[in-house]
């Protein structure tokens, strides 16, 4: 145990008890330049997170915590491609993907030039495809099928979505569940033989991707002569990609120091390459790497990841919040919030420190959201006046991709800021009152109405708003999130990079399907033998047979 670390959390935890009652708005009564000190900028892009209870004591046990905990020094661990994932014997090295130039060695060996080769690989085969040369078997590609689940199938789905205005390329589909429905109704409508598949599978035996993948080559064989001329695979397994079919020039590997939910910055961006460009995706690059230097160079105050992640570890740690909600006020990044639930609840959703100890407190919080204005319309209700405080980060961009639709790009904006200010400011019984006075109530009836109309306010909230959404800013903001999620993790003593929690629930899924296809019910609880002959009874299994 870090003694020095556990002093500040206790510190943390008795100053949060005598201003847990303070109003948000006195802070700003307090201190006028209160926008200013409580913000910071990277670039164009502002965090402004002068909308919760920080002050200025609070942020500096906070950036205490960080130095206390080595943030400084595992950053620089990351960076420099040490084997920081322990449990795996692995370094994290998604960073060096985006900044193919900069020399990293892993054992001694500079991994930046296979990087540059599988770079320039994905290039020429964008620019091919894009430009009709490389045709299937009816003409010029018009669809692509990505087909991957988790980090390969959320992050180039969010990105593709997010980009929209810079597509020039074919059209990008995405298939992730297992659930046939999926795979289905997403080649419905498709030719077969002017569609790519691009299956992303690391390892080339994940069972959903595998599943819909040799149901996408039954659907292409069906009118394609040659169904494997038009697979490409994602995977750092060849061998198996060629006994599914796909030739070695149509595989786009990458080593294990990429984790499947930070791989959107390599081959699983290949999809997005093809939708925007290899131009735009080096923007996009950019974006990324930009983000990282200003990780590794700024101090920890002014650092926008760090205080992003210092600021989750007040609301969640400290104050107990047990959710977080994204709420970008963005359409196009309408699958931000469940990119980032993959990305901060599978990397901090742990139970043990890095030695395999029980955590001394809650580790990663609870990460929902919508885009803005829907969710004003459904569960903000909750946000603003339910009984638990859900702190909010909002996400704008002031402009829009849509000059002619300007007014409502404005709309758009006041409504953010409406949400951040009403969740800050709240309304008084008194207020109400005055309310329901002006709308006619008297005597009982006023008052109850007015009850009904009181909003708690001192409700949190963070803001982070940039010029427009752009390749390039999407990739600084998906390496703030990344290196958010970092920050977070070394503060609580865990390991980000592994992800055990998923593997249970697979090995059981393998014992169970013999069952569910007509075999032996196999020794398990009650309720599970229960629901298999549940199945069984009623098309579960081949026969139908209990």
């Amino acid at each position: 145990m870090n003694e020095q670390v556990e002093t500040i959390w206790a510190g943390l935890a008795a100053y949060h008890r005598t201003v847990a009652d303070r109003p948000l708005r006195g802070l700003f009564e307090d201190a006028g330049d209160r926008a200013d000190d409580f913000s910071v900028r990277c670039g164009e892009m502002l965090f402004d997170y002068s909308k919760t209870g920080l002050d200025g004591w609070s942020r500096a046990l906070l950036l205490d915590l960080a130095r206390a905990a080595g943030v400084e020094a595992r950053r620089a661990a990351m960076f420099d491609g040490q084997r920081i994932n322990v449990t795996e014997g692995r370094a994290v090295l998604h960073t060096a993907l985006r900044n193919p130039g900069r020399a990293v060695r892993v054992d001694g060996e500079d991994v930046s030039p296979g990087i540059r080769e599988t770079l320039s690989r994905m290039k020429g085969f964008a620019e091919d495809l894009r430009a009709g040369w490389l045709a299937g078997q009816g003409g010029p590609i018009t669809d692509v099928v990505n087909i991957g689940i988790g980090g390969s199938d959320l992050g180039p789905a969010m990105a593709v979505a997010a980009l929209a205005p810079y597509h020039d390329g074919p059209r990008c589909h995405f298939v992730s569940n297992v659930d046939g429905a999926h795979i289905h109704d997403t080649l419905a409508g498709l030719d077969p033989v002017r569609t790519l598949v691009i299956v992303a599978s690391k390892t080339f035996t994940t069972a959903e991707t595998m599943a819909n993948a040799r149901a996408a080559w039954v659907w292409m064989a069906a009118q394609a002569a040659d169904p494997g001329a038009q697979f490409v695979a994602l995977s750092s397994s060849p061998e198996r990609a060629a006994e599914f079919g796909i030739a070695p020039a149509r595989v786009f590997g990458f080593a294990d120091w990429v984790g499947g939910r930070y791989s959107l910055w390599g081959p699983v961006g290949l999809s997005l390459m093809l939708a925007i460009g290899p131009e735009q995706f080096e923007a996009f690059l950019a974006g990324g790497a930009a983000m990282d230097a200003h990780f590794r160079e700024t101090p920890l105050e002014d650092n926008m990841p760090v205080m992003l992640a210092l600021v989750g570890i007040w609301h969640a740690q400290v104050c107990g919040y047990p959710t977080r909600a994204v709420l970008p006020y963005d359409q196009r990044l309408a699958r931000l919030p469940a990119y980032l639930q993959q990305l901060e609840m599978e990397s901090n959703g742990k139970r043990v420190a890095l030695d395999g100890t029980a955590l001394e407190r809650d580790s990663g919080p609870i990460i929902w959201g919508e885009p803005g204005t829907n969710g004003q319309h459904a569960f903000m209700q909750l946000v603003h006046q339910g009984t638990r405080v859900v702190p909010c980060e909002f996400l704008l961009a002031a402009r829009g991709h849509e000059p002619e639709l300007a007014h409502q790009h404005r709309m758009l904006l006041v409504n953010c800021l409406a949400q951040a200010e009403a969740l800050l400011r709240g309304r008084s019984l008194e207020e109400a009152r005055a309310q329901a006075a002006a709308a006619g109530f008297e005597g009982a009836a006023l008052e109850t109405q007015a009850r009904h109309r009181v909003f708690p306010g001192n409700r949190p909230s963070t803001t982070l708003i940039y010029p427009q959404l752009t390749p390039e800013m999407l990739g600084r903001i998906i390496a703030l999130y990344e290196h958010r999620v970092f920050v977070e993790g070394v503060i609580l003593g865990i390991n980000s990079f592994d992800q055990w929690g998923v593997e249970l629930g697979k090995e059981l899924a393998q014992r169970l399907l013999p069952a569910v296809e007509g075999g032996p019910l196999p020794e398990t609880d009650a309720s599970t033998r229960a629901l298999l002959r549940y199945l069984r009874a009623h098309g579960g299994s081949p026969d139908h047979q209990l």
